[in-house]
């Protein structure tokens, strides 16, 4: 499998103890690619290293065969989105938070109107102050931010689990959208094992800080059927 991403024997270590280790694997581009496993494996962790919020101390990770350490990191934050667990609204309306990426990047100002009918906001939310949606527009608004910079990547790490069933539900749908008609590669951690059957292209198991395996998601949850 050739990967849009491709991480070769990372590692990762902070006060003197190893949290990743030697994790290989290949990211296929333009597919939701899940990382699964027990609280404490390194998902997380694993997930911040593809665009250095957190850096490795070996091995390395490749965009498109060129290293992340090679790009400069406002150049890689905007090929590499991220999406976190409890949606971040910075001050000021929805449409400033939208525009903060572009404006920091000095790329174009996309159009608020098509952000917002991609996460499936109503184009009046433009307006609103960012912190009077709910929990679960907070996070399709910081999923329009994230995709303001149209990024090839977009990094999510457990996007659904601060959320209610519904809002969680019209994430997932967002989720295959980006891939299927935005065509962005998407890398997302998830503790729910049927959300990552029911988003997954790819599934990478992790456990101990290692990569247990990855496979097509099918496949993973053939082979673990009764054990998730």
């Amino acid at each position: 499998m050739s990967g849009k991403i491709e991480a070769e024997s990372v590692t990762v270590s902070t006060q003197g103890k190893d949290i990743i280790k030697e994790v290989t694997t290949s990211i296929p581009e333009k597919k939701v690619f899940t990382i699964v496993g027990p609280s404490g494996a390194g998902k997380s962790t694993f997930l911040r290293t593809i665009n250095r919020l957190i850096d490795f101390r070996e091995g390395d990770i490749k965009l498109d065969g060129i290293s992340i350490r090679d790009y400069e990191p406002m150049e890689l934050r905007k090929r590499v989105g991220m999406v976190f667990q409890i949606p971040l609204a910075f001050q000021g309306s929805v449409k400033d938070n939208l525009l903060m990426g572009p404006r920091l990047t000095g790329s174009a100002q996309p159009d608020v109107g098509q952000l917002l009918d991609k996460v499936g906001l109503a184009r009046e939310f433009a307006e609103r102050k960012a912190s009077e949606l709910s929990v679960g527009e907070q996070q399709r608004m910081c999923i329009a931010r994230a995709i303001a910079n149209e990024p090839d990547v977009l990094l999510m790490d457990e996007p659904t689990a601060s959320l209610d069933p519904e809002s969680a539900r019209k994430v997932e749908e967002l989720i295959l959208k980006l891939s299927h008609e935005v065509e962005l590669t998407l890398v997302v951690v998830t503790h729910n094992m049927e959300q990552g059957r029911r988003i997954g292209d790819w599934t990478m198991l992790m456990k101990d800080g290692r990569a247990v395996m990855t496979m097509c998601t099918d496949e993973f949850f053939e082979i673990y059927k009764g054990v998730f």
